[in-house]
């Protein structure tokens, strides 16, 4: 009931959608432990799409409700046939687009809007819901300005009940090991809240909101009518990317913790099945609730049929007893969602680890943060995935090439400036390319090869040690190359046709320069390329390909004048 506040349609809507979509993941879901239902950041999703019907200026309250339902149904019909689309078209590693600096940041900034959203319902101040740039901050200002206006009685309902639910919380984590489950403090607090707003007519006497009408049984089947599909379209998609992405990250959490495999297609098909039959039955979008399917493994639970009895429990309050919540003061839900944002807010704490680990992804966490906050949510997010896409490609095209040392003893080869053991071998210099090489980037790897091999050549060349055996005469005659590089494949993933032709200018470069040129570690799919585009064997005979670093320095020693204690590495 609280989630279908934030979309802005009747509770009772928010008990449809969490009755129907847990029946249809128990037929088609892979997952054992995760929860499905309502989850806040798509309710808030959906919720600033639905906040345009209040500006149309239509003073008619029963025609905005049904304007807004329409809206909402909408929205999640073309979010399951976005991603049963997307199923079809084995769509189900789509989600790993979405980073983890992304996703957080994303959750942050959509925790903050619901509580700056809440603050109207907690106070009782009748604010205007804005949309497009700024909203929250907008929202949050009327709320400030309007601090004369709060109704008392709700501003009490609302201070007791964050006590309540604060004390229970810090109760239940101080007492964990101890209690069997959780006591869940939310429906003693909603139980509590209906009944005394009954006995002492909250709304009636101290103005307080209350849930209002919540019809009993059912509601029959229909189907969306889709006026507004266009309009809709981009806000589909972005509940649907989110929705399945959060799916399959907590899926995955589980399913490793707990030691089986989910199918990410086939929980990508469960998901769209769920919003689009939800979507005949006037539910809102649904994706995996956190809070929930930490609860269900915390007591034990591990199949679907936990989703079955809850539907069953829902089921119940729908035929029976869901005039009993009528007179439930909305503050309360409010405090409800409120108080259970404090894990969304404890994200914060991303910002110190990632400013000590990694900054670009401190970047891209603070700029999906920021832009989810001006832009709102839908078009927050698709800023916050373009921003992370060129966080990636700027990665990719700063490509990472370090310069190999010998460690004596050992057929092992690392980077000089981190490895204190790790020696230049004499008249060789090895490199290592520790990204894909494509057109982005193939003109800064190449350069970084050529300095590196000009700078080896004059702090590193090929010559004969004093106190050891020299090669042998005819050797010395074949000789002509004075310098060898050794490039190391192994972890190029892969290279386009610019690169490859790149190489092959470098070749002929180095070999009128006397260096000659070996390839170690060469993976298979970049050697069918090599040999697709002649480069192999036109410009590099097969025969300086090695399997291994070591196995081309052996060869580039056997042709280089060098000192026996080389030769024997």
């Amino acid at each position: 009931m609280a989630n279908a506040m934030l979309v802005g349609v009747p509770p009772v809507f928010g008990l449809y959608t969490s009755f129907y979509p847990l029946i249809i993941y128990f037929l088609f879901g892979t997952s054992r432990h995760i929860s499905i239902g309502s989850f806040a950041v798509l309710a808030i999703m959906i919720g600033s799409v639905t906040a345009n019907m209040e500006l149309l200026g239509n003073d008619d309250e029963p025609a905005v409700e049904a304007a807004k339902v329409n809206v909402a149904v909408q929205v999640t019909f073309l979010c399951g046939l976005i991603q049963i689309l997307l199923y079809l078209l084995h769509g189900g590693g789509m989600s790993r687009w979405l980073s983890d600096p992304v996703i957080r940041a994303y959750i942050t900034a959509a925790g903050v809007h619901m509580i700056i959203l809440q603050l109207p319902l907690m106070t009782g101040l009748p604010v205007q819901r804005h949309t497009g740039l700024l909203a929250s901050a907008r929202t949050l200002r009327d709320v400030l300005y309007g601090v004369t206006s709060v109704v008392p009685g709700t501003l009490c309902v609302s201070l007791v009940s964050l006590v309540i639910l604060i004390s229970g919380k810090i109760l239940n984590k101080h007492f964990k090991n101890k209690l069997p489950v959780a006591i869940p403090w939310e429906l003693i607090l909603i139980v509590s809240a209906s009944i005394l707003s009954t006995q002492m007519d909250l709304a009636g006497q101290h103005r307080v909101q209350v849930v209002g009408h919540i019809p009993s049984g059912l509601s029959p089947p229909v189907f969306p009518l889709l006026s507004l599909s266009t309009e809709l379209l981009i806000p589909a998609l972005c509940v649907a990317l989110v929705s399945f992405s959060i799916v399959s990250t907590l899926s995955s959490a589980f399913a490793h913790k707990h030691g089986y495999k989910v199918d990410h297609s086939q929980d990508l098909l469960a998901l769209g099945l769920c919003n689009t039959i939800g979507g005949m039955f006037q539910c809102f979008a649904v994706s995996c609730s956190f809070s929930r399917s930490m609860f269900q493994e915390s007591i034990g639970v591990k199949t679907q049929l936990a989703g079955l009895v809850s539907a069953l429990m829902i089921l119940t309050i729908l035929l029976k007893i869901g005039p009993f919540f009528e007179q439930l003061p909305k503050a309360v839900l409010a405090v409800v969602i409120v108080v259970n944002l404090h894990g969304v807010l404890a994200q914060f704490k991303d910002v110190p680890l990632l400013w000590k680990t990694e900054r670009l992804d401190l970047l891209v966490w603070v700029v999906s943060l920021i832009s989810t906050l001006i832009f709102n949510l839908d078009l927050g997010l698709a800023v916050a995935v373009i921003f992370s896409l060129l966080a990636l490609l700027y990665r990719t095209q700063h490509a990472s090439t370090v310069v190999l040392g010998h460690i004596p003893g050992t057929d092992c080869y690392k980077d000089v400036r981190h490895y204190l053991k790790a020696k230049p071998v004499p008249g060789v210099t090895i490199i290592s390319c520790s990204s894909p090489v494509f057109f982005a980037n193939t003109e800064v790897v190449f350069t970084k090869i050529r300095q590196a091999v000009s700078q080896g050549q004059k702090d590193n060349p090929a010559g004969l040690s004093d106190t050891t055996q020299t090669c042998d005469s005819s050797s010395a005659q074949t000789q002509t190359h004075s310098h060898c590089l050794v490039l190391d494949l192994s972890s190029v993933t892969f290279m386009d046709s610019v690169s490859i032709k790149a190489i092959g200018k470098a070749v002929q470069d180095l070999n009128i320069q006397g260096v000659s040129i070996c390839l170690a570690a060469c993976p298979e799919n970049i050697l069918s390329q090599l040999q697709a585009q002649g480069f192999i064997p036109d410009s590099l005979p097969i025969s300086f390909l090695f399997p291994s670093v070591h196995h081309a320095v052996q060869h580039c020693l056997s042709t280089l004048p060098r000192a026996l204690e080389f030769l024997a590495i």
